[in-house]
């Protein structure tokens, strides 16, 4: 009947200017999507060579080797037979533009830029590209020359194009042309346009998968069509770790659904549909010529099909529905899966943890602890890329990890970093968890280190500070839990350079660091402290995330260590014990609730607000347990906070971005790191507020007397 098309689309691990294994995994998605018999492969943006290229893509070597690589795929059996759909970026008339390459069979049949940027958030597209902003607009683009020996093409169609099958018309949407308010599939369905594609580099959010799927689902059961989703997958050298999520919709419905998290490089998903469910479904809902479209698509013709004949009997795919991982989920899996991305990839030999007993620590260790399950699952599962990785790492070319407390054991150091303030719990909580996930751990004793540092300032200055319950000032009693907090610091680079080497292995481990995003949000740590460290898995969670994730691996883990760690009181253990127990506490000493603090942090990222609309929008939000007056107090102590070590976030560990109030001040939360401390402007209007609602309070209360 020729109506049934099957089409592919597909995740990728790609790595930023590793063209040689982005081919390689190009190929083998182009090799999979055919054995599956598909006619159309369509993958993610920049696949190339990789969407996080940064300042590279000003280099003119990144586009002379993606279109190296462009040739190599040109010319390889594997691309022939099926339209390949590859993302790489393209220069026209001296501007850079995102680009896809349709081609077919050795020729190139249009190129298609981005129109729609990404230029919020973590995204500077427009720091490298143009948009093609040109509706309907198709030029000429003169291929290179090394491109012309192969296709025998001088010109290509460039612009805002569609492609046109003998059977169906198909065309492009680049990531956020998906989320605009001006989504090009919409002017396509309209104007007959039935399949869609979308490449993107969508990284991981906490709770963001639904926001894809729905806007997917949301566009083809407007507008009637089938719609491939690709994304990239991984750690491709920044902070971020794309999350997959393939898909396929039509009519408004989800057919096939892709892994979100994985440790495979590759992953390709097919499905077939059935072209007549898309035109009867635009029958009933849509009527284009009804509509005043100013011009109709530019169409590129292509004596190609993507249906038989004979399909009658092939079956075609049904509406399935979406399976979403729980936040607690997507905390064990995607930073352990970036974790093992960047392990394999930095060529060391491990990670190195000072493990402290508390809430982060071990949050950042039973993620590793995960990271382990997912290798020997992957390696159950026969992945040969996970297995060849872990035995390099390891430097044992026999190895076949099957238990994740013994891969853990040999690849996680953990330590425990004891002073005299440190309490036995504390100590025996990290031995415990250590012992149950299986890390080889150390106990550290930092006093001698402490003293002898203490001991040269007062060689020099005659003076020996005190902490404050001893008499000290506050200068001193602060001074005191930085010396000790930094010396584990350089304690912590120390084992991690030598340890392996101490057991006669080769190789480092990676330091990794453990505050978290409301920590960093109030710069509640040390500067060049333990929480300094090479990358830190959890720096974009919130306190009360990471209190619901060790819960969850409570239960998914069977960690029964962790039941004390929750039990506990946060403490940073810096100042002097009391009768043996914990008298210094987080929350106490940032005069705020870690509950607290996540409000907040939102509203100041995301809801864009300084000191006063804060204020504004809190006395609504708290007034069932705080006074107006209340209220202005913790603000202004906020941003006090905020203000003054604000600096530090300039040295902040390379973290796991996972929140969208994340105040990361390399990439994401650009503000500056010096500031007027006393917010004199703003808390004046504050306090004017509290002030007027005072007397409005004094007012109510003197009429309501007089009345009575």
């Amino acid at each position: 009947m020729g109506r049934k098309v099957t089409l592919a689309t597909c995740s990728l691990n790609q790595w930023a200017l590793d063209f040689d294994g982005n081919l390689t995994r190009i190929l083998k998605s182009i090799e999979v999507a055919k054995s599956r018999g598909a006619k159309y492969r369509l993958g993610p943006e920049l696949e190339i060579c990789g969407y996080g290229c940064a300042d590279h893509f000003y280099e003119s070597d990144t586009l002379l080797h993606s279109f190296e690589v462009l040739r190599k795929l040109l010319e390889s059996p594997i691309t022939q037979d099926i339209i390949c759909d590859v993302g790489m970026p393209i220069m026209h008339h001296n501007v850079r533009y995102i680009c896809r390459v349709l081609f077919l069979n050795r020729r190139i049949l249009l190129i298609r830029p981005k129109m729609v940027m990404a230029n919020c958030g973590l995204h500077r597209e427009m720091r490298w590209f143009s948009p093609w902003n040109q509706l309907r607009l198709v030029e000429e683009y003169f291929l290179p020359r090394m491109i012309q020996e192969v296709t025998g093409q001088d010109t290509v169609p460039f612009g805002d194009c569609v492609l046109s099958t003998k059977d169906t018309c198909i065309g492009s949407e680049i990531c956020q042309e998906l989320w605009s308010p001006r989504s090009p599939h919409i002017q396509m369905s309209l104007d007959g346009v039935e399949i869609f594609t979308n490449s993107s580099a969508s990284h991981h959010e906490l709770r963001k998968a639904d926001q894809r799927v729905n806007l997917i689902k949301s566009a083809t059961a407007k507008c009637g069509g089938i719609y491939l989703y690709s994304n990239q997958r991984g750690c491709d050298g920044d902070r971020v770790y794309y999350d997959g999520c393939a898909m396929v919709a039509i009519n408004g419905d989800v057919v096939v659904q892709g892994a979100q998290f994985s440790l495979n490089d590759v992953e390709v998903i097919t499905a077939t549909l059935d072209l007549e469910d898309v035109r009867s479904y635009r029958g009933e809902r849509c009527h284009p010529h009804m509509e005043n479209e100013p011009k109709p698509c530019h169409r590129v013709k292509v004596d190609f099909s993507l249906s038989t004949g004979d399909d009658i009997y092939l079956p075609t795919h049904q509406p399935i529905t979406w399976n979403y991982h729980t936040p607690e989920e997507e905390i064990s899996l995607g930073p352990a899966s970036w974790l093992w991305d960047y392990l394999r990839r930095s060529g060391q030999g491990g990670f190195l943890l000072p493990l402290s007993g508390g809430v982060d620590s071990s949050s950042t260790a039973c993620i590793v602890h995960s990271m382990c399950v997912q290798i020997c699952q992957a390696v159950q599962d026969n992945n040969s890329q996970v297995l060849e990785d872990v035995r390099r790492v390891t430097g044992d070319a026999s190895y076949y990890p099957q238990d994740p407390r013994e891969l853990c054991g040999r690849l996680f150091t953990t330590c425990y970093m004891s002073s005299e303030n440190s309490s036995v719990d504390t100590c025996t909580r990290a031995k415990e968890l250590a012992h149950q996930i299986g890390s080889t751990h150390m106990n550290i004793n930092i006093d001698m280190a402490v003293k002898g540092i203490l001991g040269i300032f007062s060689v020099v200055t005659g003076k020996w500070p005190q902490f404050r319950v001893n008499g000290g000032s506050p200068r001193e009693n602060l001074a005191l839990q930085n010396v000790q907090a930094r010396v584990r610091m350089v304690l912590a680079y120390l084992f991690a350079q030598l340890s392996l080497w101490a057991r006669g292995k080769p190789g480092g481990l990676l330091v990794l660091g453990s505050a978290n995003v409301d920590e960093s949000l109030t710069g509640y740590f040390t500067k060049y402290d333990c929480s300094s460290a090479d990358i830190n898995p959890i720096g974009g969670i919130s306190k009360t995330d990471l209190k619901s994730f060790l819960l969850y691996c409570v239960e998914q883990f069977q960690l029964t260590a962790l039941k004390g760690v929750l039990s506990a009181p946060p403490t940073a253990e810096l100042e002097p014990l009391t009768d043996g127990q914990v008298s210094q506490t987080d929350e106490a000493d940032m005069g705020m609730t870690y509950s607290e603090l996540s409000v907040i942090g939102r509203l100041r990222k995301m809801s864009k607000c300084g000191p006063f609309s804060m204020f504004c929008k809190l006395i609504h939000m708290w007034r069932d347990a705080l006074s107006p007056a209340e209220v202005a107090q913790k603000v202004k102590h906020f941003f006090r906070m905020y203000s003054v070590n604000r600096h530090k976030m300039t040295t902040v560990t390379p973290a796991y971005h996972a929140e969208s109030y994340s105040p990361d001040d390399n990439r994401f939360d650009l503000r500056p790191f010096l500031y007027n401390t006393r917010w004199t402007w703003q808390f004046r209007c504050i306090d004017d507020q509290v002030g007027r609602k005072h007397r409005w309070t004094v007012e109510c209360t003197v009429m309501c007397q007089q009345f009575n």
